[in-house]
């Protein structure tokens, strides 16, 4: 497949999921409330250098700091201008669609125009029972929780019924957004039939490449563009957005010794947190995983952008978000990430796809 044809404009971001941690270099954990004023320090400076969207995830574990993302980028809202601000991801299936739907649409407002809701599984299953929600149902819950709210982002008054909530008759869905909708995307890791789903209901798609090979993500692509095309989505309607860890610095050996120490220590600890036998990341193994190959955003400006130019041939993708404040980085360093990727990056990346003709 041709992807020149995609001549959307190609939008550059930042993400966080406010992992709170010990700093393997110092021994020191900075407090939640330090973790949410970095993330509104990182998401200005994100605004003041150009790049074009700020995600927040959701967790509900002491060791992270957010646990509702409308509520940070709230804050952000106030505290920028120009960016554009999402969820990354919302947890669908134990939260009430109505309650997101008009957080989301009270962000558009406070925002002008700027919210948006990328909803995902989770990968963690502690809002389960914390919301009185059966993980037996995990799936389930996420398909009719994803059908609700694409309905309340058509219409201002519904009618719904369903399994795992009361119904709706005719009710209100309020406030409106300040956008005609809300953009929603869907966040998928490694699974085709979730793409698929993604593709049937005609959201965006952001697939979080946490490991592997540019070409493993290939299936997820071919069938979440399959699936839309047969449902009748155009293929200008079906937009993909590249999710991954990376780092920034002069040189690919600089980035690999500045960020080995806290990458390897955040692989430790979510080893840990899913109950699997923890190591420390070998230093050989972590540089196969930052070779031109993978698909960790490691490197020089000109790698980064070389890295994304080759994704982009690949998968005609219109967006791609970089995730760089894991494991406890430090400010400083994931403030002249950010730094790097609005002012070296995006320039580069926006002058060779955004001028492409189509052919």
């Amino acid at each position: 497949m041709d992807t020149q044809q995609n001549n959307q404009s190609f939008e550059i971001g930042i993400y966080t999921l406010a992992d709170i941690v010990k700093n393997p270099v110092t021994g020191e954990t900075v407090s939640a409330k330090q973790r949410i004023h970095e993330i509104i320090e990182a998401a200005k400076l994100a605004d003041e250098v150009g790049l074009d969207i700020f995600g927040v995830g959701e967790h509900h574990r002491l060791d992270y700091a957010v646990s509702s993302p409308q509520m940070v980028l709230s804050a952000i809202a106030q505290a920028t201008k120009n960016i554009k601000l999402t969820s990354t991801t919302t947890v669908l299936n134990t939260v009430d669609p109505v309650r997101l739907f008009e957080d989301f649409a009270t962000l558009d407002l406070i925002s002008g125009g700027r919210a948006e809701i990328t909803a995902g599984r989770g990968a963690f299953v502690e809002s389960f029972p914390l919301f009185g929600y059966k993980f037996d149902d995990y799936d389930a819950l996420f398909e009719e929780h994803l059908q609700l709210l694409m309905e309340l982002n058509e219409q201002e008054r519904v009618t719904w019924n369903g399994k795992f909530r009361s119904a709706l008759n005719n009710a209100e869905i309020a406030p409106r957004p300040d956008q005609e909708k809300l953009p929603i995307w869907v966040g998928v890791g490694g699974t085709p039939s979730s793409a698929a789903r993604a593709g049937r209901y005609g959201t965006g798609l952001t697939i979080a490449m946490i490991g592997g090979t540019h070409e493993r993500f290939m299936p997820l692509i071919d069938a979440y563009r399959e699936t839309g095309i047969a449902t009748g989505y155009t293929e200008e309607q079906l937009k993909i957005a590249v999710s991954g860890h990376g780092y920034i610095a002069n040189s690919i050996e600089q980035a690999r010794d500045e960020f080995y120490p806290y990458y390897s220590h955040y692989i430790k600890l979510i080893q840990e947190q899913r109950g699997m036998r923890s190591g420390i990341l070998p230093r050989e193994a972590f540089e196969q995983m930052t070779g031109p190959e993978s698909v960790m955003f490691i490197g020089s400006p000109q790698e980064i952008v070389e890295k994304v130019l080759y994704q982009h041939e690949l998968y005609g993708h219109t967006r791609f978000m970089l995730q760089t404040d894991i494991g406890a980085v430090p400010f400083e360093k994931v403030a002249k990430t950010i730094e790097s990727l609005g002012t070296e990056v995006a320039p580069m990346l926006r002058k060779e796809i955004n001028t492409k003709v189509t052919v």
